[in-house]
Protein backbone atom coordinates (compact mmCIF):
# COMPACT_ATOMS: atom_id res chain seq x y z
CA UNK A 1 0.00 0.00 0.00
CA UNK A 2 1.28 3.46 -0.67
CA UNK A 3 0.87 7.05 0.71
CA UNK A 4 1.39 10.32 -0.53
CA UNK A 5 4.51 11.55 2.05
CA UNK A 6 4.50 14.77 2.22
CA UNK A 7 8.29 14.46 3.73
CA UNK A 8 9.36 13.29 0.36
CA UNK A 9 6.98 14.79 -1.83
CA UNK A 10 6.41 11.19 -3.38
CA UNK A 11 3.91 7.91 -3.41
CA UNK A 12 6.08 6.08 -0.43
CA UNK A 13 5.15 2.64 0.52
CA UNK A 14 3.45 1.67 4.31
CA UNK A 15 6.08 -0.68 5.83
CA UNK A 16 5.49 -2.17 8.92
CA UNK A 17 5.83 -5.21 11.12
CA UNK A 18 3.06 -5.86 13.43
CA UNK A 19 1.20 -2.96 13.48
CA UNK A 20 0.63 0.05 12.09
CA UNK A 21 1.14 3.04 14.36
CA UNK A 22 -0.73 6.71 13.43
CA UNK A 23 -1.02 9.48 15.28
CA UNK A 24 -3.47 12.46 14.09
CA UNK A 25 -3.02 16.00 15.40
CA UNK A 26 -6.55 16.12 16.59
CA UNK A 27 -9.00 19.61 17.08
CA UNK A 28 -8.24 22.49 19.52
CA UNK A 29 -11.56 22.55 21.51
CA UNK A 30 -12.38 25.74 21.64
CA UNK A 31 -15.23 26.03 19.26
CA UNK A 32 -17.35 23.28 17.61
CA UNK A 33 -15.45 21.09 14.86
CA UNK A 34 -16.14 22.33 11.07
CA UNK A 35 -16.27 20.42 8.27
CA UNK A 36 -12.29 20.61 7.63
CA UNK A 37 -11.80 18.91 10.50
CA UNK A 38 -14.27 16.17 9.53
CA UNK A 39 -12.64 16.16 6.50
CA UNK A 40 -9.06 14.92 8.14
CA UNK A 41 -10.49 12.92 10.28
CA UNK A 42 -12.90 10.95 7.91
CA UNK A 43 -9.84 10.12 5.67
CA UNK A 44 -7.53 8.70 8.33
CA UNK A 45 -10.99 6.87 9.83
CA UNK A 46 -11.23 5.01 6.22
CA UNK A 47 -7.36 4.05 6.33
CA UNK A 48 -7.89 2.72 9.61
CA UNK A 49 -10.86 0.68 8.24
CA UNK A 50 -9.32 -0.45 5.67
CA UNK A 51 -6.14 -1.30 7.38
CA UNK A 52 -8.39 -3.37 9.63
CA UNK A 53 -10.26 -4.64 6.91
CA UNK A 54 -6.98 -6.34 5.92
CA UNK A 55 -6.07 -8.08 9.10
CA UNK A 56 -4.02 -5.49 10.25
CA UNK A 57 -3.69 -4.05 13.88
CA UNK A 58 -3.84 -0.46 14.03
CA UNK A 59 -2.74 1.69 16.79
CA UNK A 60 -4.68 4.61 16.71
CA UNK A 61 -3.72 8.16 19.09
CA UNK A 62 -5.90 11.14 18.25
CA UNK A 63 -5.13 13.79 20.53
CA UNK A 64 -7.08 17.20 22.01
CA UNK A 65 -5.21 20.68 22.63
CA UNK A 66 -6.71 22.10 25.32
CA UNK A 67 -4.25 24.57 26.22
CA UNK A 68 -3.60 27.26 23.49
CA UNK A 69 -3.68 30.79 23.68
CA UNK A 70 -7.27 30.57 21.52
CA UNK A 71 -9.02 28.57 23.97
CA UNK A 72 -8.06 31.53 26.78
CA UNK A 73 -9.00 34.20 24.37
CA UNK A 74 -12.60 32.34 23.77
CA UNK A 75 -12.99 31.58 27.65
CA UNK A 76 -12.57 34.84 28.59
CA UNK A 77 -14.89 36.22 25.84
CA UNK A 78 -17.99 33.45 27.23
CA UNK A 79 -17.16 34.41 30.69
CA UNK A 80 -16.64 31.03 31.53
CA UNK A 81 -13.29 29.38 32.68
CA UNK A 82 -10.72 27.43 30.35
CA UNK A 83 -11.97 24.06 31.59
CA UNK A 84 -14.96 24.34 31.40
CA UNK A 85 -15.10 25.18 28.13
CA UNK A 86 -12.56 23.07 26.72
CA UNK A 87 -14.99 20.13 28.34
CA UNK A 88 -17.90 21.46 26.40
CA UNK A 89 -16.44 21.02 22.88
CA UNK A 90 -14.36 18.04 23.86
CA UNK A 91 -18.12 16.26 24.98
CA UNK A 92 -19.62 18.28 21.50
CA UNK A 93 -16.83 16.20 19.40
CA UNK A 94 -17.92 13.09 19.83
CA UNK A 95 -21.34 13.93 19.88
CA UNK A 96 -20.33 15.10 16.49
CA UNK A 97 -18.26 12.27 15.04
CA UNK A 98 -19.82 9.73 16.46
CA UNK A 99 -22.92 10.94 14.31
CA UNK A 100 -20.23 10.83 11.46
CA UNK A 101 -19.62 7.33 12.26
CA UNK A 102 -16.32 8.07 12.96
CA UNK A 103 -14.33 4.67 15.16
CA UNK A 104 -13.24 5.75 18.04
CA UNK A 105 -9.48 6.23 18.38
CA UNK A 106 -7.29 3.67 20.41
CA UNK A 107 -6.49 6.81 22.86
CA UNK A 108 -7.66 10.49 23.10
CA UNK A 109 -4.86 11.99 25.35
CA UNK A 110 -4.87 15.48 26.47
CA UNK A 111 -2.38 17.80 26.40
CA UNK A 112 -3.18 19.29 30.08
CA UNK A 113 -3.04 15.69 31.02
CA UNK A 114 0.86 15.35 29.87
CA UNK A 115 2.57 18.65 31.30
CA UNK A 116 5.15 16.01 33.18
CA UNK A 117 6.06 14.56 30.04
CA UNK A 118 6.62 17.57 28.37
CA UNK A 119 8.68 19.20 31.17
CA UNK A 120 10.92 16.27 30.63
CA UNK A 121 11.20 16.37 26.95
CA UNK A 122 11.80 20.36 27.44
CA UNK A 123 14.64 19.75 30.41
CA UNK A 124 16.62 17.32 28.14
CA UNK A 125 16.36 19.52 25.20
CA UNK A 126 17.62 22.11 27.37
CA UNK A 127 20.63 19.63 28.59
CA UNK A 128 21.70 18.75 24.93
CA UNK A 129 21.83 22.53 23.77
CA UNK A 130 19.12 22.34 21.12
CA UNK A 131 17.16 25.09 23.63
CA UNK A 132 17.90 27.66 26.00
CA UNK A 133 16.39 29.86 28.85
CA UNK A 134 14.70 33.35 28.52
CA UNK A 135 12.85 35.76 31.01
CA UNK A 136 9.91 34.89 29.03
CA UNK A 137 10.22 30.89 28.12
CA UNK A 138 12.04 28.27 26.95
CA UNK A 139 13.22 27.98 23.26
CA UNK A 140 14.19 25.65 20.62
CA UNK A 141 16.87 27.03 18.68
CA UNK A 142 16.51 26.46 15.30
CA UNK A 143 20.15 26.78 14.18
CA UNK A 144 21.25 23.85 16.00
CA UNK A 145 18.99 21.09 14.06
CA UNK A 146 20.21 21.76 10.49
CA UNK A 147 17.04 19.80 8.52
CA UNK A 148 14.90 22.42 10.07
CA UNK A 149 12.72 23.03 7.06
CA UNK A 150 13.09 19.37 5.30
CA UNK A 151 8.91 19.32 6.13
CA UNK A 152 7.89 22.42 4.39
CA UNK A 153 10.92 23.53 2.37
CA UNK A 154 10.75 26.30 4.71
CA UNK A 155 14.29 27.66 6.17
CA UNK A 156 14.67 29.55 9.76
CA UNK A 157 14.21 32.80 7.90
CA UNK A 158 10.56 31.94 7.05
CA UNK A 159 9.58 30.80 10.68
CA UNK A 160 7.71 33.40 10.99
CA UNK A 161 4.12 32.28 12.93
CA UNK A 162 5.83 32.38 17.02
CA UNK A 163 8.05 34.93 15.72
CA UNK A 164 4.42 36.95 14.92
CA UNK A 165 3.29 35.79 18.64
CA UNK A 166 6.22 35.54 20.94
CA UNK A 167 7.58 38.85 21.32
CA UNK A 168 10.88 38.56 23.60
CA UNK A 169 13.71 40.70 22.62
CA UNK A 170 16.05 37.60 23.93
CA UNK A 171 15.35 35.19 21.52
CA UNK A 172 18.44 34.22 19.34
CA UNK A 173 16.68 33.89 16.20
CA UNK A 174 13.49 35.14 15.59
CA UNK A 175 12.57 31.99 13.84
CA UNK A 176 13.22 30.00 17.36
CA UNK A 177 10.02 28.80 18.88
CA UNK A 178 8.49 28.06 22.15
CA UNK A 179 8.65 24.94 24.50
CA UNK A 180 7.50 26.63 27.27
CA UNK A 181 5.83 30.22 28.25
CA UNK A 182 6.61 31.53 31.17
CA UNK A 183 4.34 33.92 33.14
CA UNK A 184 1.07 33.38 35.53
CA UNK A 185 -1.86 32.13 32.79
CA UNK A 186 -5.01 30.79 33.77
CA UNK A 187 -3.86 27.44 32.81
CA UNK A 188 -0.43 27.52 34.25
CA UNK A 189 1.98 24.79 35.96
CA UNK A 190 4.72 24.81 38.27
CA UNK A 191 7.98 23.88 36.11
CA UNK A 192 12.26 24.22 36.89
CA UNK A 193 11.48 27.60 35.11
CA UNK A 194 8.99 28.69 36.54
CA UNK A 195 5.07 29.36 36.49
CA UNK A 196 3.80 28.71 32.91
CA UNK A 197 2.21 26.78 30.16
CA UNK A 198 3.79 24.60 27.11
CA UNK A 199 4.16 25.77 23.70
CA UNK A 200 1.18 24.30 21.14
CA UNK A 201 4.32 22.34 19.17
CA UNK A 202 5.58 20.70 21.81
CA UNK A 203 2.49 19.18 23.70
CA UNK A 204 2.02 16.96 20.09
CA UNK A 205 5.71 15.37 20.31
CA UNK A 206 5.21 14.72 24.04
CA UNK A 207 2.23 13.10 23.37
CA UNK A 208 3.06 10.69 20.49
CA UNK A 209 6.48 10.00 22.30
CA UNK A 210 4.98 8.40 25.21
CA UNK A 211 2.18 6.24 23.53
CA UNK A 212 4.42 5.29 20.90
CA UNK A 213 8.15 4.79 23.49
CA UNK A 214 10.00 7.32 22.08
CA UNK A 215 10.03 4.75 18.74
CA UNK A 216 10.02 5.75 15.16
CA UNK A 217 6.31 5.29 13.97
CA UNK A 218 4.78 4.87 11.08
CA UNK A 219 1.70 7.49 9.96
CA UNK A 220 1.55 11.18 11.39
CA UNK A 221 -1.08 13.17 10.01
CA UNK A 222 -3.33 15.77 9.89
CA UNK A 223 -4.76 18.82 7.76
CA UNK A 224 -1.82 20.84 5.16
CA UNK A 225 -2.06 23.75 7.64
CA UNK A 226 -0.32 21.98 9.65
CA UNK A 227 2.96 21.52 7.68
CA UNK A 228 4.75 24.76 8.65
CA UNK A 229 5.10 25.54 11.34
CA UNK A 230 3.21 22.97 13.56
CA UNK A 231 4.60 19.76 12.06
CA UNK A 232 7.68 21.65 11.05
CA UNK A 233 9.20 21.90 14.67
CA UNK A 234 7.49 18.82 15.66
CA UNK A 235 10.39 16.96 13.78
CA UNK A 236 12.72 19.29 15.13
CA UNK A 237 12.30 18.80 18.72
CA UNK A 238 11.28 15.10 18.76
CA UNK A 239 14.22 14.08 16.73
CA UNK A 240 17.00 15.90 18.36
CA UNK A 241 15.51 14.66 21.65
CA UNK A 242 15.84 10.76 20.02
CA UNK A 243 18.16 10.82 17.55
CA UNK A 244 15.89 9.40 15.28
CA UNK A 245 13.48 9.42 12.38
CA UNK A 246 10.01 11.05 14.11
CA UNK A 247 7.66 9.31 12.08
CA UNK A 248 8.49 7.02 8.54
CA UNK A 249 5.15 8.84 6.78
CA UNK A 250 3.48 12.49 7.17
CA UNK A 251 0.01 12.00 5.63
CA UNK A 252 -1.61 15.23 5.26
CA UNK A 253 -5.20 15.76 4.21
CA UNK A 254 -6.26 18.72 1.09
CA UNK A 255 -8.35 21.78 2.90
CA UNK A 256 -11.94 22.34 2.43
CA UNK A 257 -13.11 25.60 1.14
CA UNK A 258 -16.53 27.18 0.89
CA UNK A 259 -17.69 28.48 -2.79
CA UNK A 260 -13.95 28.71 -3.87
CA UNK A 261 -13.22 30.83 -0.22
CA UNK A 262 -10.93 29.78 2.64
CA UNK A 263 -13.37 29.10 5.54
CA UNK A 264 -12.99 31.84 8.08
CA UNK A 265 -15.14 33.35 10.66
CA UNK A 266 -14.83 36.85 10.10
CA UNK A 267 -16.32 36.00 6.35
CA UNK A 268 -19.06 34.07 8.42
CA UNK A 269 -18.59 30.99 6.33
CA UNK A 270 -17.06 28.58 8.70
CA UNK A 271 -19.64 25.48 8.41
CA UNK A 272 -19.73 23.15 11.85
CA UNK A 273 -20.12 19.59 11.75
CA UNK A 274 -23.30 20.00 13.57
CA UNK A 275 -24.73 22.00 10.55
CA UNK A 276 -23.64 20.05 7.69
CA UNK A 277 -24.86 16.73 9.34
CA UNK A 278 -28.51 18.63 10.31
CA UNK A 279 -28.51 19.53 5.96
CA UNK A 280 -27.29 16.42 4.21
CA UNK A 281 -26.67 13.36 6.39
CA UNK A 282 -23.54 11.17 7.73
CA UNK A 283 -23.20 9.56 4.69
CA UNK A 284 -23.27 12.18 1.96
CA UNK A 285 -20.74 14.39 4.12
CA UNK A 286 -18.71 10.91 4.47
CA UNK A 287 -18.55 10.50 0.82
CA UNK A 288 -18.14 14.20 -0.32
CA UNK A 289 -15.15 14.05 2.18
CA UNK A 290 -13.86 11.43 0.33
CA UNK A 291 -14.50 13.09 -3.21
CA UNK A 292 -11.28 13.52 -5.11
CA UNK A 293 -7.68 13.10 -3.78
CA UNK A 294 -7.21 12.92 -0.20
CA UNK A 295 -4.39 15.67 -0.29
CA UNK A 296 -5.95 18.06 -2.22
CA UNK A 297 -8.16 20.96 -1.77
CA UNK A 298 -11.87 20.43 -2.45
CA UNK A 299 -14.80 22.79 -2.23
CA UNK A 300 -18.18 22.28 -0.53
CA UNK A 301 -20.90 23.74 -2.53
CA UNK A 302 -24.54 22.66 -2.77
CA UNK A 303 -23.83 21.53 -6.69
CA UNK A 304 -21.18 19.27 -5.10
CA UNK A 305 -23.25 18.27 -2.05
CA UNK A 306 -25.92 17.02 -4.53
CA UNK A 307 -24.05 15.41 -6.93
CA UNK A 308 -22.53 13.13 -3.98
CA UNK A 309 -26.40 12.26 -2.80
CA UNK A 310 -26.74 10.67 -6.12
CA UNK A 311 -23.75 8.70 -5.61
CA UNK A 312 -25.06 7.54 -2.60
CA UNK A 313 -28.13 6.42 -4.16
CA UNK A 314 -26.36 4.38 -6.45
CA UNK A 315 -24.07 2.91 -4.13
CA UNK A 316 -26.86 1.91 -1.77
CA UNK A 317 -28.89 0.72 -5.21
CA UNK A 318 -26.14 -1.83 -5.99
CA UNK A 319 -25.40 -3.00 -1.90
CA UNK A 320 -29.35 -4.01 -1.90
CA UNK A 321 -29.13 -5.82 -4.87
CA UNK A 322 -25.80 -7.91 -4.20
CA UNK A 323 -27.62 -8.34 -1.22
CA UNK A 324 -30.99 -9.63 -2.90
CA UNK A 325 -28.61 -12.05 -5.48
CA UNK A 326 -27.17 -13.65 -2.62
CA UNK A 327 -29.87 -15.03 -1.31
CA UNK A 328 -31.85 -15.22 2.35
CA UNK A 329 -29.79 -16.88 4.86
CA UNK A 330 -26.43 -15.71 3.41
CA UNK A 331 -23.98 -14.20 5.82
CA UNK A 332 -21.72 -11.06 4.10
Amino acid sequence: MQLFDTLRNTKTELEFSDKVRIYLCGVTVYDDAHIGHARTIIVFDVLRRFLESQGHAVEFIQNFTDVDDKILDRARQEKTTAVELTDKYTKNYFLDFDRLNVKRATEYPKASDHIQDMQNLISDLISKEYAYVTKKGIYFSVSKFPKYGKLSGKGDEESTEEHRITVDEEKKNPADFALWKLGEFELSWPSPWGEGRPGWHIECSAMSLKYFDEETFEIHGGGRDLIFPHHENEIAQSESFTSKQFAKIWMHVGMITIDGEKMSKSVGNVKSVNHVLENWGPNVIRLFCLSGKYSTPIDYSEKLLKENIAKLRQIESCYYQLRLAEGPGTNS
